[in-house]
């Protein structure tokens, strides 16, 4: 269960800012929900009109003047980047513009099994080519002995990045990172071929418009892909570099856009994230990052479409290892269920691709709602990836784990590790003990509102508006919006039953609400309940005709206690951990006769979600812990089957008469909570 958070902005700071700009009251509404209160702030964030001065960068003037003479003079330039969308996209705006000035130009990109960055290995081959200048884009701030050793071989290098550099930067002609701590620039959350995009235009002495004509189109790609802040700069560099790709004349990009179903479409940030993006990003994980390269420099519309199409059949073929990799997951747990209790999920697979283990790891999280580490084992060697949320850092993790592992680095929100097989179960052990120790109540993933959603908002004029404050993103994702005591009026499948649709009053307003991946029976709901939703809003086109549309993206009934719903969930937790609880708390979980008999009778012959259910017992005062209790002792009598991850429950056809008090989990719990009581 996610924490709700809704907004409250003062109406007055609402007031004062719509008065002084154009924008609506639900735009000012979201702007000061985020305490974005004073049109000075509303400015900085959404009123960015052009890219600064290239060379305010620490280092540009030193880089430009370096590639403009090795181009000059014809040596041999090569362009290394990353194997991801922004190292390719970095890789393909460099090249492109030095190969149209006619340098003696190539690229390089390592593959995955190469590992990230500069290798010495690489440095030699290109040394053995000729290269005489090294350029690197979206790597490179932390080559330190590489860098000694293309000096020591004679060849001069240029490093562009947008990483965090260490104490001391590589031995180079320039370093061009606008995160160095003697940075003067005005903004300092380039993407990496933003960068790449800002060492073109100081090529051309300084002019920023040219080099967004050219290339704004890939670099926005770019910037949405790497997750970095759609704020300030970024946020200008995505809305201009949208219209130039809305129109772009790149026949890679236009196969690919054909390819996502994007070809007549309006494209947005989320169409990039969610269709361009990753399978530029599947080239790298899967196969070669040179495919995605070869496609954005790819001339011709038919080879274009061919290399588009090996992307996707690439982007098919993750998706396939992602969910085979979950498989072998879910079936982990269900051999072993108390695996899902703990407070950071690990798992380990021999032969997982180590190129989609973030992803599964961020899957993992959002269905389990719990820090995930993924481990991927080939040859007695295992790559890990985290991830998580809240104040549970996986970098502070991963330190506390270090002699454990080989190498490790990340951030609070996601990490990547290299470990020994043999060390994997002290690894698991270890993050258990950390996790208790330093988090005795885990961190609950939130969805934060900007405010609830009033009746006067409701409107097609104010859900347009919202487009004000695009394009949304990291750093400014698109706001989400409380509907309270919605009136459930009817309940439709969509797709066959794989989608619902709602059909509700709210504040006397008739609307719909669509829930994604959640079939009608999965939600819990009846016609005539009264619920909370917490969604987006958007403006959709059906037959001509223009609507609101609201996407829920979660729901709960009216008068649910969150506090006292997550705590009984917590609680569960604790006991499946073995973990002993307070004397308060095994009188108030154990369950009666009466408790089990309403449980079991609840359960339907077919099965339900355990979500539905608890949903169900919810309107009847059984909290979530003593349903789950309830759960486990009919389980163990063996009249009901607990399936799916946990996630859903039956009956056993033709189960015998069985009695409550042959529970030995019944029987535990009334012991310890009648030994409380004595102690009293």
């Amino acid at each position: 269960m996610k924490k709700w958070i809704i907004g409250s902005p003062d109406p007055d700071a609402v007031q004062t800012l719509q008065s002084r700009s154009d924008l609506s009251a639900l735009c000012c509404t979201v702007l000061a929900s985020e305490g974005c209160i004073t049109v000075e702030q509303a400015a900085q964030l959404l009123g960015c009109e052009s890219l600064s001065d290239p060379f305010l960068l620490c280092d540009m003037r030193e880089a430009a003047d370096a590639v403009n003479a090795a181009v000059d003079s014809g040596r041999r330039i090569c362009i290394y980047g990353d194997y991801d969308c922004d190292g390719v996209i970095a890789t393909v705006i460099l090249y492109t513009y030095l190969f149209e000035t006619g340098a003696d130009v190539t690229w390089r990109i390592p593959e995955r099994s190469e590992g990230y960055g500069l290798n010495r290995k690489a440095v030699e081959e290109m040394h053995e080519d000729g290269v005489e200048l090294i350029i690197t884009v979206d790597n490179g701030i932390s080559a330190i002995p590489e860098a000694a050793y293309i000096r020591e071989l004679g060849m001069e290098l240029v490093v562009t990045d947008h990483h965090q550099p260490g104490k001391d930067l590589p031995d180079a002609v320039a370093v061009v990172d606008a995160h160095r701590e003697d940075n003067a620039s005005p903004f300092r959350l380039y993407c990496g071929a933003a960068v790449a995009l800002l060492l073109v235009a100081a090529l051309n002495d300084g002019d920023v418009e040219m080099a967004m004509e050219q290339f704004g189109d890939l670099a926005a790609i770019a910037t949405v892909a790497d997750i970095v802040p759609l704020t300030g700069e970024n946020r200008c560099l995505v809305q201009m570099g949208l219209e130039y790709l809305q129109n772009t004349e790149r026949p890679g990009l236009f196969a690919l856009r054909e390819l996502c179903g994007l070809g007549v479409k309006t494209l947005t940030a989320e169409n990039i994230a969610f269709g361009i993006a990753p399978r530029i990003n599947a080239a790298g994980r899967l196969a070669s990052p040179r495919l995605a390269v070869e496609l954005l420099l790819e001339e011709s519309p038919t080879k274009a479409k061919t290399l588009a199409e090996q992307l996707g059949k690439i982007n098919a073929q993750r998706k396939t290892e992602e969910e085979s990799i979950l498989f072998q997951v879910r079936e982990a747990i269900e051999a072993e269920t108390d695996l899902l209790h703990e407070r950071v999920l690990v798992f380990a697979g021999e032969g997982w691709n180590a190129g989609i283990i973030g992803i599964t790891a961020a899957r993992m999280l959002e269905r389990y709602g719990k820090p995930c580490i993924m481990i991927s084992l080939h040859d007695g060697i295992g790559h890990g990836s985290a991830r998580s949320f809240g104040n549970f850092s996986v970098f502070d993790c991963l330190t506390a784990c270090a002699d454990l592992l080989e190498k490790y680095g990340g951030h609070p929100a996601a990490g990547g590790f290299t470990i020994r097989a043999e060390n994997v179960p002290a690894f698991r052990e270890r993050v258990a003990a950390y996790a208790e120790a330093q988090h005795p109540e885990m961190p609950v993933q939130e969805l934060r509102a900007a405010c609830v959603l009033r009746r006067e908002f409701l409107t097609l004029d104010a859900a347009e508006s919202l487009s004000q404050l695009a394009p949304f993103g990291a750093g400014n994702p698109e706001p989400l919006f409380a509907v309270e005591n919605a009136v459930i009026r009817d309940i439709r499948p969509l797709s066959g039953g794989v989608h619902t649709k709602l059909l509700c009053e709210v504040d006397g307003v008739s609307c719909e609400a669509l829930f994604f991946r959640r079939s009608p029976e999965s939600t819990g709901l009846r016609p005539g309940d009264v619920c909370h939703l917490m969604v987006k809003m958007q403006v959709s086109t059906y037959m001509n005709e223009r609507r609101i549309s609201l996407y829920v993206q979660d729901l709960r009934l009216s008068g649910m206690k969150q506090s006292r719903m997550i705590a009984a969930i917590q609680t569960y937790d604790r006991y499946r951990r073995g973990e002993p609880l307070t004397p308060a708390l095994y009188r108030a979980v154990c369950p009666d006769r009466k408790d089990c008999i309403l449980v079991y009778k609840s359960v339907p012959k077919h099965g339900i979600r355990i979500s539905q259910l608890a949903a169900q017992m919810y309107r009847q005062d059984v909290n979530y812990c003593k349903m789950r209790l309830c759960l486990d002792i009919l389980a163990q009598l063996g009249l009901l089957a607990i399936e799916d991850t946990e996630t859903s429950v039956r009956r056993i056809s033709g189960a015998p008469h069985a009695d409550l008090e042959g529970s030995a989990i019944l029987q535990t719990l009334r012991r310890l909570a009648a030994k409380e009581e004595e102690t009293l």
